[in-house]
């Protein structure tokens, strides 16, 4: 199932690359789930990246749809449990959050206060979104949800392009035609540029969402199975257990739960309730769409 193999996939390219987040580029190419990194994390540990992924998709389930409200409470829980996990965006937002500023506010003093705010938190997070709402309607939303956190519309915008391409694959296009719908309806110029044209540039594996949303779509546009594209994004080192995600999240829709490698989904933490989760949300989506 494409929809089931977008969350897990997310989920084993977080865990593959968190051991190797904010290191250079590793001289053995890593093939398999592995402790350690600056956090000292388990292997098979997911990461903030699936935790807030998994609070999109719980809200989804029990609201209905995207709710800002319920989906803020469900992220700052997440970020109370484990704070040094989170990104310089995120981070400074919840903080002002646990102060009682208001959360539209909060993003834009943080936007301010760190003179941008177009880190790729918002993207990481978002793919839920492309598993419940079919696009063009995944694009709109996902720049809602991004800039619950992230001001600068150039995260929403990188969201919106990696989710409408899950969206469509999700629901049986090929990657070709799903690149090329998602391009069709970014209207940013930045981004249009970039990922329009990702085998036009370098590749850097960035904090950045732009930079980061390249890495993760070159991986996965230019491979042939769901793990090389995993393996091909998180051995770019930086921040890998990212560029892992947003590559894992694509490659799942895409190639499906099958094609997700046994061996990983065995070490996964989480794993059958992450099935379980994702299949609640496609669920879900049939039902929305019944009563409409």
């Amino acid at each position: 199932m494409r929809a089931t193999g977008s969350l897990i996939g997310l989920a084993i390219g977080d865990a593959l690359g968190a051991p190797l987040e904010g290191s250079a580029q590793p001289d053995s190419w890593v093939t398999e789930m592995l402790p350690g990194g600056r956090h000292f994390r388990k292997k098979g540990q997911i990461t903030d990246d699936t935790l807030q992924a998994i609070a999109i998709a719980e809200s989804l389930v029990n609201c209905g749809e995207f709710n800002q409200k319920d989906l803020i409470s469900r992220l700052f829980s997440g970020y109370e449990k484990r704070p040094e996990w989170y990104g310089p965006t995120s981070s400074a937002f919840f903080e002002m959050i646990k102060k009682g500023t208001l959360p539209h506010r909060a993003a834009i003093l943080v936007h301010k206060k760190n003179l941008g705010s177009r880190s790729n938190g918002s993207v990481m997070r978002g793919f839920p979104l492309g598993i419940f709402y079919p696009a063009p309607e995944v694009y709109s939303v996902s720049l809602e949800c991004s800039k619950l956190t992230h001001h600068d519309p150039v995260a929403g915008h990188c969201s919106g392009f990696l989710n409408t391409m899950v969206s469509d694959m999700c629901r049986g296009a090929s990657r070709t035609a799903a690149f090329r719908h998602a391009r069709s309806l970014c209207s940013h110029p930045e981004v249009h540029a970039v990922l329009g044209n990702y085998d036009h540039y370098d590749l850097e594996p960035s904090l950045d969402s732009v930079l980061c949303s390249h890495a993760a779509l070159y991986c996965f546009m230019s491979t042939c199975t769901f793990e090389s594209a995993v393996l091909s994004a998180i051995n770019l080192g930086g921040d890998a257990d990212t560029v892992g995600a947003c590559t894992g999240a694509m490659a799942g829709a895409y190639w499906g739960l099958d094609a997700t490698p046994k061996r990983w989904g065995r070490e996964l933490e989480g794993y059958d309730e992450l099935v379980k989760l994702a299949e609640r949300v496609w669920v879900m989506r049939k039902d929305r769409a019944r009563s409409r």
